[in-house]
């Protein structure tokens, strides 16, 4: 073995430059560091808007497009929405940065307890086990008329 070397950027039988392959390094080191910046910076969570009395129909006709709901609830800080649609309520809520769309009983939803300002769903699913929704007094659960639409 000699102790000369044959790199990459070294011509055959010359010693390796030890600065040009430092800079190769460095280089590949800033490389990989904005990559990791980028795909950190393209999952930064943006946050859903609230729901409006439009946009809640919208996004109902669009996760339950075979349901036709009749009567809209909506919380009070339009992070959620339940709407009947027959013996069923339509339930969507706001987890993480992304909209949840469920369904459950309407008689379960009625019966759900409010605690805390809020109405808590059991919706007996591991990814999504409780909504809660914000109750306020212009908007009180359980609505008490069947035509009663209710806007934050």
């Amino acid at each position: 073995m000699t102790s000369e070397r044959s790199g990459r950027n070294s011509a055959p039988g010359k010693k390796a430059n030890d600065v040009e392959d430092l800079y190769i390094l460095i280089g590949s080191a800033v490389a990989v560091a904005m990559m990791v910046a980028v795909a950190a910076w393209a999952r930064i969570a943006r946050p859903a808007p609230a729901l409006d009395e439009a946009s809640a129909w919208a996004m109902l006709a669009d996760e339950f497009p075979d349901e036709a709901p009749n009567q809209l609830w909506l919380a009070a800080d339009g992070c959620g929405v339940i709407a009947r649609a027959g013996t069923r309520a339509l339930v969507l809520f706001r987890l993480g940065d992304s909209w949840v769309a469920r369904t459950l009983a309407w008689e379960e939803a009625v019966k759900a307890p409010v605690r805390s300002g809020k109405v808590r769903l059991p919706l007996r699913d591991p990814a999504a086990p409780v909504a809660a929704l914000t109750v306020s007094g212009v908007n009180p659960w359980p609505p008490q008329d069947d035509n009663e639409a209710i806007a934050a």
